[in-house]
């Protein structure tokens, strides 16, 4: 059976996966939130960035991009963002929305309050900071807020969370 995959980071505009289809969506009772740290991708061990994850929020929003992952390909495309979610993330099943109200059950990263990388709330010009001053092999964590907030236009999304973020860094430069 072909299964659908959830993005709400980098994998919107970086899948790096083989998919059948690609549509915009979204998921209920999740908020998009800069609490998990990334030691990885956007940061160091000892200085590590922040990345998004979705914290569990009644009445919440948040939109994203699904792909439709073929089940010929599902294995090795599961295999490949187990490692490269390896950093506190763990699969979890949700209830995608799609266009035309059409409902479907998914697949999405999700890294936990209890994973060892979480980094959790700050005060707002904290992150910034750390966000502006953070960079690991896959580049500047600012370029991954900047492009998030910027794909996150393209496709209409509110997210007051990322947008805030995005000015108080834009302010530091």
């Amino acid at each position: 059976m072909n299964v659908w995959l959830f993005g709400y980071g980098s994998l919107i505009w970086r899948p790096d996966i083989d998919y059948i289809e690609r549509s915009v969506a979204r998921v209920h009772g999740w908020a998009r939130r800069f609490w998990q740290g990334s030691h990885d991708h956007r940061g160091l061990p000892d200085k590590p960035g922040r990345v998004v994850t979705l914290v569990a929020q009644p009445g919440a929003v948040c939109d994203g991009m699904a792909y439709l992952v073929s089940q010929r390909t599902a294995a090795r495309t599961f295999e490949a963002l187990d490692h490269r979610e390896k950093n506190g993330y763990q699969r979890h099943e949700v209830r995608l929305e799609l266009p035309a109200q059409r409902h479907e059950p998914g697949i999405v990263y999700i890294a936990p309050v209890d994973n060892f990388a979480y980094l959790g709330p700050a005060p707002l010009e904290d992150m910034a900071r750390q966000i502006h001053e953070s960079a690991g092999p896959s580049g500047s964590n600012r370029d991954y807020l900047l492009e998030l907030a910027a794909v996150l236009r393209d496709m209409d999304a509110e997210d007051e969370h990322v947008y805030e973020l995005e000015a108080a860094v834009r302010r530091l430069s």
